[in-house]
């Protein structure tokens, strides 16, 4: 016999007509009735048929039926699960005339009034539909027959079991993390919920196992099929009595299981467009439905509250309120956290269903009981947060402040699963019933409230990550500390080595100046290139120059050269007071006529004895003995310049007139003014150009005249060497020969002897 109030299992087969679509075929169930015609399952071909089955092999779909009121029964909600396949049609022993197609498409259907079987009903379904499409006879339905014989056996000899159906827990939270624990607070709320997916039996099962963490619901869906259900609500009864060591009577108790679906909510977890109608009624308030049709995608703000697309793994929420609603609080992250951690350290990729240690850690029933443990802690604390408010309300019914501090519970634990859910949630159907079963009870007294992050010891966790990462710090720390100390001392140790070359290249030019001073400036680039050599890498520094070496060896040659200008200067005075005694004395050749300046040679001597000064400060050492016998012999070269000068200005130099060439000229007076000494013809009057005039210089009280260079003149020079004139033509013919002309007498000059030893006098005296 058939348990009481039990349904037998019903099972159908669903054929793809070309003409007229999907429809029952065959229905296999007690004799003499069809439960398909009965119930008016108009749409049970469109369940079982999903949208796309035709493009896999093998595909599975999941739905709810709604079961009329018998004689024996009541009006229920009946789940049926179906298993489609394909086969060539040329295939087929037996072809029937109306198979136009090249395929054919059928479904075979097992219904039943409890969804704890359909897990295990889903491996004997497809191995039934294998065997059968392998005859390649559709119209022999005896395995078919025999099936179902089995299932009506199967249901007499077991009783109800507490099994749950639907996709893996631990495959569920690797592939949705954190937002696992968001659906499961946005299931408490009763939104509509639409789960979208090209996979039809993924999609149904997502949903079957977010209704399965919510304890004892998988067994009591009765009242999902259809928004007018709610016999559960009239039937449930508030517990009087708790046995804390029966699970069943704790979680009765606590007001579990929590009605998501009943009055004026549904489950469709695959759910047909021809099934829109339904969804639209005003009478539906909430449900949970899934579809594998995207024309469902365009019209997602009218069938839907939140869409959760399998396809690109992502969940769209409409409503701002709601949204907000199932923001996740900081302890709500932190425990699905690290609950997904958990999972991810045990994920074996050949097994998901089970964690690579074989324990319990990490397991489908450790993942149940979490979220079990985190709904008993959140309906504790929302309990004691109705007692807080009502205390504060003023309301007389409830406990007193005294009555509440016994229980010792610091602040409202229910601030830590986000107040604007909690606002929510009170307005829900399934919290309505939830407070009507629990209107007396004490429930933080029997479950602390609490958030269940304690529970996990994430305390303990974060305390020991702390000190490892304390550990870690401390010892990277001591690395690099020993690393920048490693550095500097480096760095100190290259220091000391080239501060003590240093000081020993200084030490070492300053015994070389005393004994042989040298030049600074090649002293300088001495160091320089030095130090540039020893260098311990090209972007440090210089040493720095010895400044007062440096300043001591500039004073030095500064005085030197200020002695040598001084015995100099007093050498010209002396001469010139000599030439002017000897000029008035001696009568001169041409009354009244300007003698020249004498200060005309002795330009190219100051000049030259500048450049000599500057030359001797840059010379080495060694070549100072070179210097002073150069110096001796040019002392000789301008004595005698000076007395040749002296003769001629005297008149001493006599022309020869009867030379053919004229008397060459000096190439110091060549290019300057000549002076006016009126019709007798000066051998060192400069050419004069025709249409300029002669200025005649004054001379001052010492027989000095000044010498002006007009801009054309200057030096005589040529400004347009290109353009050959007569008077260059003239000019190159007169000065080719270097030579001086024969027609200069000789004249007499100090002897060798006593240039050389006026020489050594004037180094002396400096």
């Amino acid at each position: 016999m058939a348990i009481p109030n039990k349904q037998d299992p019903i099972v159908l087969v669903i054929d793809f007509h070309h003409a007229r679509g999907p429809e029952i075929e065959h229905c296999i169930a007690n004799e003499g009735a069809n439960p398909a015609t009965d119930n008016d399952w108009s749409l049970l071909p469109f369940m079982a048929l999903s949208d796309g089955a035709h493009l896999s092999t093998e595909e599975f779909s999941y739905f709810t039926l709604r079961g009329r009121e018998t004689p024996d029964t009541p009006e229920t909600s009946l789940f049926g699960i179906a298993c489609s396949r394909q086969l060539d049609a040329k295939l087929l022993l037996n072809r029937p005339p109306d198979v136009t197609r090249s395929t054919v498409q059928k479904a075979v259907v097992v219904v039943t009034d409890s969804p704890q079987r359909v897990g295990q009903l889903r491996e004997k379904l497809s191995v039934v539909t294998t065997a059968w499409f392998a005859q390649r006879d559709f119209s022999d339905i005896d395995i078919l027959k025999k099936f179902h014989e089995g299932l009506v056996i199967s249901l007499m000899k077991d009783g109800p079991k507490d099994q749950n159906l639907g996709l893996s827990l631990r495959e569920m939270i690797h592939e949705f993390k954190y937002q696992t624990l968001v659906l499961f607070k946005a299931l408490l709320l009763q939104p509509k919920m639409l789960f979208f997916g090209t996979r039809c039996e993924r999609l149904c099962m997502l949903q079957f196992s977010l209704i399965s963490l919510i304890p004892g619901l998988i067994n009591n869906l009765e009242d999902c099929a259809d928004p007018s259900f709610d016999s559960y609500e009239q039937s449930v009864e508030k517990p009087t009595s708790l046995k804390t060591s029966d699970r069943s009577s704790l979680l009765a108790y606590m007001g579990l299981p929590l009605q998501i679906f009943g009055k004026g909510s549904m489950l469709g977890p695959y759910t047909p467009l021809q099934q829109l109608d339904l969804l639209a009624d005003d009478g539906t308030k909430s449900y949970v439905v899934g579809s594998t049709n995207s024309l469902l995608l365009q019209q997602k703000d009218r069938y839907s509250d939140i869409l959760i697309n399998l396809d690109e793994d992502s969940i769209s929420i409409s409503s701002l309120p709601l949204r907000n609603a199932l923001a996740l609080s900081t302890a709500d992250r932190r425990w699905i956290d690290l609950l997904t951690q958990i999972v991810n350290d045990t994920w074996d990729e050949d097994h998901p269903s089970r964690p690579k240690t074989l324990g319990f850690m990490g397991s489908e029933e450790f993942i149940r009981l979490q979220f079990e443990e985190y709904l008993l802690a959140l309906l504790s604390s929302m309990k004691y947060h109705e007692e807080l408010s009502s205390f504060t309300s003023g309301d007389s019914g409830h406990r007193s402040r005294a009555q509440l501090q016994n229980f010792n519970i610091e602040g409202d634990p229910a601030v830590d699963f986000n107040t604007e859910f909690l606002i929510q949630w009170q307005k829900t159907s399934n919290y309505a019933l939830f407070s009507r079963l629990t209107s007396d009870a004490l429930l933080f007294s029997i479950t602390e409230p609490r958030h269940p992050i304690a529970d996990l010891h994430l305390d303990e966790k974060v305390r020991e990550g702390r000190e490892a990462l304390g550990r870690h710090l401390a010892t990277g720390q001591k690395k690099v500390s020993a690393a920048y100390s490693r550095f500097w001392s480096d760095m100190e140790t290259v220091r000391e080595n080239q501060k003590k070359r240093n000081e020993e290249r200084s030490s070492q030019s300053q015994r070389a100046s005393i004994d042989t001073p040298a030049s600074p400036s090649q002293g300088s680039i001495d160091d320089s290139t030095s130090e540039t050599s020893g260098a311990w890498f090209a972007s440090r520094p210089r040493a720095s120059i010895d400044v007062a070496q440096a300043q001591a060896t500039v004073g030095q040659a500064g005085q030197k050269a200020g002695a040598y200008f001084s015995s100099w200067g007093s050498w010209a005075n002396e001469k010139r007071r000599e030439w002017q005694e000897k000029r008035s004395a001696s009568p001169s050749p041409q009354q009244g006529a300007v003698a020249p300046s004498p200060s005309v040679p002795s330009l190219p001597i100051v000049s030259e004895t500048i450049i000599e000064s500057d030359r001797g400060r840059r010379r080495s050492m060694q070549r100072q003995s070179e210097d002073a016998e150069g110096l001796s012999r040019s002392l000789s070269r301008r004595k005698r310049w000076s007395n040749i000068l002296l003769r001629r200005e005297s008149g001493e130099f006599k022309r020869d007139e009867s030379a053919d060439a004229p008397f060459p000229k000096s190439p110091l007076s060549q290019g300057f003014p000549a002076h006016d000494h009126g019709t007798e013809e000066n051998p060192f009057e400069t050419e004069k150009v025709p249409g300029q005039q002669q200025q005649q210089q004054a001379a001052d009280a010492d027989g000095f005249t000044s010498v002006s260079l007009t801009p054309n003149e200057g030096l005589r020079l040529d400004l347009n060497p290109s353009e050959p004139t007569a008077e260059n033509t003239e000019r190159s013919e007169k000065t080719a020969d270097p030579r001086p002309n024969d027609s200069l007498t000789a004249l007499p000059v100090k002897d060798e002897e006593q240039s050389h030893v006026e020489a050594k006098d004037s180094i002396s005296s400096k």
